[in-house]
């Protein structure tokens, strides 16, 4: 392999302009090729990117040899597919969130990367940013005494061209794994996992089904070992808000944009003393999107760990599988 990881994009997704510049930006990877579903869209597609290679369909990328590794941005429902697929070909898998849709899925995804040597990676691109790190750090190092409670938001307002019913926006697709907590309530449900260390011992959900038949708002309470708890909402259905704070016994911490746009002038990071006294955290500016892509290269470069384990993104699965049926059956769900 060459000291340049060769990244090819499967599919158009829209979430592709985000991971382009990330690889660009990056010292030891670069843009290789793109995979359609017809040659058309991806010839258009490489053209417009300047992406030296197009593939009209997914396997003929995974076979062509031209590639180390690829970024996979399809629909929930195909993530665990293709990403077994991908490790079989013989490719590194960075897979975007959620990584599955079922327990199942994510067990033959560990199995088939154990089997096949290839590194497998979540893409939850906040995870890898600075902020999340020194918060992490602050956390974990005692500054804010013992954790007590955490809150985490993500809302965001679905547009009128996404509620066509002819053609409905992918996270409006039961069969597709769409729905808010999926698709945006695992950013605050992952962050809570990251800060108390792990999984919950238990759940309770409510969600607010609309009329596409997925859960257009929902909340979530979790339970941890030692007493913490954390709170969760997700929201098709209001104006853009994200927003999380960590409450201790000795302070607490408050991020304003702590999933996106954290190199923007109103993203702050704030920690409160035990009196109130607040102190900006500053953080270094980073495109958000590069920290995963330079975690791959170094998995499969310098062999190292990657920073987001599959331990840990198969407790992401578990306890979403777990917050759904709570909400489904209004009932309390033991992990």
């Amino acid at each position: 392999m060459s000291e340049k990881i060769r990244w090819g994009l499967l599919s158009t997704a829209n979430i592709n302009r985000r991971i382009i510049p990330a690889i660009l930006q990056s010292e030891r990877g670069e843009l290789a090729a793109v995979a359609s579903r017809t040659s058309e869209s991806a010839y258009e597609y490489a053209r417009n990117w300047d992406i030296p290679l197009s593939f009209s369909s997914y396997q003929e990328m995974l076979d062509s040899g031209s590639i180390d590794a690829v970024y996979i941005g399809l629909p929930n429902y195909l993530h665990a597919e293709w990403s077994i697929k991908a490790m079989r070909a013989g490719l590194h898998v960075l897979c975007e969130k959620p990584f599955a849709l079922s327990l199942e899925d994510i067990d033959e995804m560990i199995t088939v990367q154990k089997e096949s040597g290839m590194i497998l990676a979540e893409a939850f691109m906040y995870r890898h940013h600075p902020q999340t790190k020194i918060v992490g750090e602050l956390v974990h190092s005692g500054r804010l005494g013992e954790v007590t409670v955490f809150q985490g938001i993500f809302n965001f307002s679905m547009n009128p061209e996404g509620r066509d019913k002819n053609n409905p926006n992918v996270r409006l697709v039961p069969g597709w794994g769409g729905g808010s907590l999926w698709d945006i309530g695992v950013y605050p449900l992952s962050f809570a996992q990251f800060i108390f260390r792990g999984a919950p011992q238990w759940v309770f959900g409510s969600q607010w089904i609309g009329e596409f038949g997925v859960d257009e708002t929902f909340c979530g309470q979790m339970g941890y070992a030692g007493g913490g708890f954390a709170q969760i909402s997700a929201s098709f259905r209001t104006p853009y808000h994200t927003y999380v704070e960590i409450i201790g016994t000795d302070g607490r911490i408050e991020l304003t944009r702590p999933f996106t746009g954290m190199d923007e002038t109103e993203g702050r990071t704030t920690l409160f003393d035990k009196d109130g006294k607040a102190q900006e955290i500053p953080i270094p500016e980073e495109y958000l999107y590069l920290g995963e892509i330079n975690d791959m290269h170094a998995a499969i470069l310098d062999s190292a760990p990657n920073y987001l384990s599959l331990s840990e993104t198969r407790n992401h699965i578990k306890t979403t599988l777990a917050l759904y049926e709570s909400a489904k059956n209004d009932k309390l769900v033991q992990l």
